[in-house]
């Protein structure tokens, strides 16, 4: 049986996300995995119930997701803000709760300390002299930790210093090659 990942990450937004995950699962199965996408596909049928039903049911269908998966591959690309889509921090600590390994990528070169001074810059911190941490992470140095902890290797980001779009897949193919290759997969 092949290993279930949970593919996070905030691709659940894009335009054309059935097919954007369509594409992922297709390269973790090259790679001996099963990709598991939490798309929200099913959201129509929940018609005209309240938001707290949508909201609801989203979140214990995700959660149901995740405890049929062996790991996660998330998409960490600063999304709405100068650091990862905030759910699937949630994710994440999820699966290092549980002691399952989490693989994680950014299609961002940028380190967390100068996306956040280049912020601060456009719109500054209301409290004066608040500090971000400057060790060149790829994020906050606890999601770092997180993945270090979980998966055993840092965040992948791209080589070169040059952002990659959003959608781009080539750092989630090379996650899912190195989460298979410490799977045994390879």
């Amino acid at each position: 049986m092949r290993p279930r990942a949970y593919l996070a990450g905030p691709d659940v937004f894009l335009p054309g996300a059935p097919a954007h995950a369509a594409r992922k699962v297709a390269i973790c199965a090259r790679h001996g995995i099963e990709g598991r996408p939490p798309l929200n596909e099913d959201l129509a049928s929940l018609g005209s119930f309240p938001a707290e039903a949508a909201w609801s049911t989203i979140f214990r269908k995700d959660i149901g997701m995740m405890e049929e998966c062996d790991l996660a591959i998330a998409n960490l690309t600063p999304f709405r803000g100068v650091s990862a889509d905030s759910g699937t921090l949630v994710e994440i600590g999820w699966f290092l709760g549980r002691g399952r390994p989490v693989f994680g990528y950014s299609n961002s070169a940028v380190p967390f300390s100068a996306r956040c001074a280049a912020h601060a810059a456009m719109l500054p911190d209301p409290i004066p002299g608040i500090t971000v941490e400057g060790f060149g992470l790829a994020d906050n140095l606890m999601i770092e930790g997180a993945l270090v902890q979980a998966g055993g290797h840092p965040m992948l980001v791209p080589a070169g210093g040059s952002d990659q779009p959003f959608d781009s897949l080539d750092l989630f193919e090379a996650c899912v090659a190195l989460a298979a290759q410490r799977l045994g997969l390879t």
